[in-house]
């Protein structure tokens, strides 16, 4: 077979009105550039670190050193935080163990299709610091520019957040020391790790991975065990209950308002999934190492969502007042359904190791919300939709002037310590909470444009080399389920769930997300002057990785070689 054949037609571009961000690869450069320098100072760990990096300081000029276990376990356990393991606890109150379960698993399946598409994106075009950049190529530079900075406000906003409930988490054990100390503590640590840089963030989440992951598979083994009527004698959990708490108190609350009000705390708890589609730009080979991360975010949902949180609902009564939290049970580890199941269970001291495991997790998650903002903040920059100044890269591949932006938000953590500090809380949750659906509704639409405009210049699907699972029909659904979910929640910021309408400031609080990106597309619109793009005005060739075809068909040969059964598992979970 020759090179050509191999490799596809050749490609043809159309002729554009309005180019594309350019994008260029030099992994091997920029790894080249790194080796070059002493152990000191490719580690961020002396003052010459600091300085611009001398080779042009692209975007592409990040560090690339993350491997494909770093890649793995951020796909596997990345984004699991306060979302998950205390926010779950007000989504099982709100509406039941029925519409945890169907609401959750609606989300999963969104961000399965979601992922996958900026897998296959992700594998053909190499993009530093943003996938927001796949908007502005494959459907609207003024779109493009309002979910940079959506993405960039989303994990500014998440960053003060977490850092409120790893001060409230510590408080569990003691209140003698006030948390605005607890708060300081964790804010230096999470800017120790970025000093550190990209590996300083792969490996912090590689164990914090391993750790979540490990947790949560002891908590379904106990989990099994107390259903099944193995708890200490005495506990709530000393006989046989199996699904009596589905009938009693019952397996939906608050009927079809309650239904839809869960969705943003899912959102919320799925937040941080797509990182891996981001961090695959500073791996070393994300060509080998990006599709089989991707392919863990199936054992993600299903693993930790899924089943964790159906035996949540198999053992916590969802009318259960200590769910409600207090004033607001995003930052009460109290009212976490794990504390909660080790306490009712007179499992002494497992209240406390899930405490250890929250804690961990929040923390994970401010050093994803630093890693997060400031590479699609630098990339903002070098496209020109951002001030000059965040470009800057020093000499360890650190993006120094825009992780200082991103960490300038942690003081808002402060706020929550004053007696009005719960209603700048619940503004900052407002910001925050629907943001993510507009980056998964924008990847699927990227994708579904890129593989229209694909199709039209004569290119075929053998020349991906990552497919998405579902292929265009898999976006299809996503952007569908995303689009039923906006309205799920408008739905809810005009009807709340404690019944009645909503006032103008509740309204907002549910739903302040969609006039925010609003004010961003209009902004960039102003900016940029451009809008849609035509089909035949988005170019699929500029800036494609260069592959290596040998290997991807020796792998397609030995995949059609296997019985349909391996195919699936290969294709869609190994």
């Amino acid at each position: 077979m020759s090179s050509s054949e191999e490799k596809g037609p050749l490609p043809v571009t159309p002729e554009k009105e309005v180019p594309p961000p350019q994008f260029t690869h030099g992994g091997d450069a920029i790894n080249q550039h790194r080796d070059q320098e002493d152990f000191w100072t490719r580690n961020g760990l002396n003052l010459k670190s600091f300085q611009r990096r001398g080779d042009g300081a692209s975007i592409d000029s990040l560090d690339r050193t993350m491997k494909t276990r770093h890649l793995h376990m951020i796909a596997i356990g990345g984004s699991i935080g306060a979302g998950f393991f205390v926010g779950s606890g007000k989504a099982l109150a709100t509406g039941g163990p029925a519409t945890l379960l169907i609401d959750f698993s609606i989300i999963g399946i969104m961000m399965f299709n979601t992922v996958y598409a900026l897998g296959e994106l992700a594998v053909m075009f190499p993009v530093s610091g943003g996938f927001y950049t796949y908007s502005t190529r494959f459907i609207d530079p003024s779109w493009g520019f309002a979910m940079g900075w959506n993405y960039v406000m989303q994990w500014s906003i998440v960053l003060p957040l977490e850092l409120t409930v790893c001060g409230i988490t510590i408080q569990y054990w003691t209140k003698d020391v006030n948390v605005a100390v607890w708060i300081t503590v964790f804010m230096f640590a999470i800017i120790f790790v970025n000093v550190f840089g990209t590996l300083g963030y792969a490996e912090e989440e590689f164990w914090s991975s391993v750790l979540k992951l490990g947790a949560t598979v002891v908590f379904m083994i106990i989990a099994v065990v107390l259903v099944c009527g193995g708890g200490p004698e005495g506990s709530a959990y000393d006989e046989y209950s199996g699904g009596k708490l589905w009938q009693d108190p019952g397996a939906f609350a608050n009927g079809f308002r309650g239904f839809c009000s869960v969705f943003v705390t899912a959102a919320f708890s799925f937040s941080g999934t797509e990182l891996v589609g981001l961090a695959a730009a500073e791996a070393r080979n994300p060509v080998k190492s990006l599709p089989g991360a991707i392919k863990q975010v199936f054992w993600r949902i299903t693993l930790f969502y899924i089943l964790g949180l159906t035996f949540i609902g198999l053992l916590v009564r969802h009318d259960d007042d200590r769910l409600l939290g207090g004033d607001n049970p995003y930052i009460n580890v109290d009212a976490s359904p794990f504390v909660l199941v080790g306490l009712d269970a007179k499992l002494y001291g497992y209240d406390s190791f899930m405490n250890v495991i929250i804690l961990v997790s929040v923390l994970s998650i401010g050093v994803s919300s630093v890693y997060g903002g400031s590479r699609t903040l630098t990339a903002l920059s070098q496209q020109g939709y951002a001030p000059k100044i965040f470009s800057y890269i020093d000499r360890s591949g650190r993006p120094l002037i825009s992780v200082l932006f991103v960490c300038a938000f942690g003081p808002l953590a402060y706020v929550n310590l004053s007696t009005s500090g719960v209603v700048v809380f619940d503004w900052l949750l407002a910001l925050s909470g629907l943001a993510a659906l507009f980056t998964w509704g924008s990847i699927c639409l990227a994708h579904i444009r890129f593989r229209k405009a694909w199709a039209r210049q004569g290119h075929t699907l053998d020349e991906i080399p990552f497919k998405a699972a579902g292929g265009v029909y898999g976006s299809y659904l996503g952007l569908l389920l995303v689009i039923l979910v906006l309205i799920a929640q408008l739905f809810v910021a005009i009807c709340p769930v404690g019944g009645g309408f909503n006032d103008v400031e509740g309204f907002f609080k549910s739903y302040l997300a969609l006039p925010v990106v609003i004010v961003f597309w209009i902004g960039g619109f102003i900016w940029k002057r451009t809008g849609w793009l035509r089909t035949d005005q988005i170019d699929v060739d500029t800036g494609r990785r260069e592959l290596p075809w040998d290997e991807i068909n020796e792998y397609r040969e030995r995949l059609a070689q296997m019985p349909a059964w391996k195919r699936v598992l290969h294709t869609v979970f190994v």
